[in-house]
């Protein structure tokens, strides 16, 4: 399970990165909108980045899942993801899949919680 930590770690660095790239590069070239789709993408990135990299040291602790790892990586691509697309023009109804990345994230949540209930029995 050291997998959803790495992955969890690459995933943080991936979201400072495109952090930094909205507040620098895009800052003058995305209106308002955009930008809190952006920011919003940035703030739901790294919070499941870091749970993700959580859930990788929980497992290492015992606590294990078939899903929650998953779904975080799933949350995010498709949530922040689709977030980003349109912050860079994609259509709006992108706008429409991005729930399924929400659903994904908090199917994570659970079934984290879920592991860590069974663990501790």
């Amino acid at each position: 399970m050291k997998t959803w930590t790495s992955i969890g770690a690459l995933l943080g660095a991936l979201a400072v990165i495109l952090g930094a790239f909205g507040a620098h590069a895009l800052k003058e070239r995305l209106d308002a909108e955009q930008l809190a789709w952006w920011d919003t993408a940035v703030t739901y990135h790294m919070a499941h980045a870091l749970a993700l990299a959580l859930f990788g040291l929980a497992c290492e602790r015992g606590v294990t899942s078939r899903f929650a790892g998953a779904f975080f990586t799933l949350g995010v691509v498709v949530f922040s993801g689709t977030l980003y697309a349109m912050a860079l023009g994609a259509p709006r109804w992108f706008g429409a899949i991005t729930p399924i990345g929400g659903i994904a994230l908090i199917l994570g949540w659970i079934s984290f919680a879920l592991a860590a209930r069974r663990a501790g029995r």
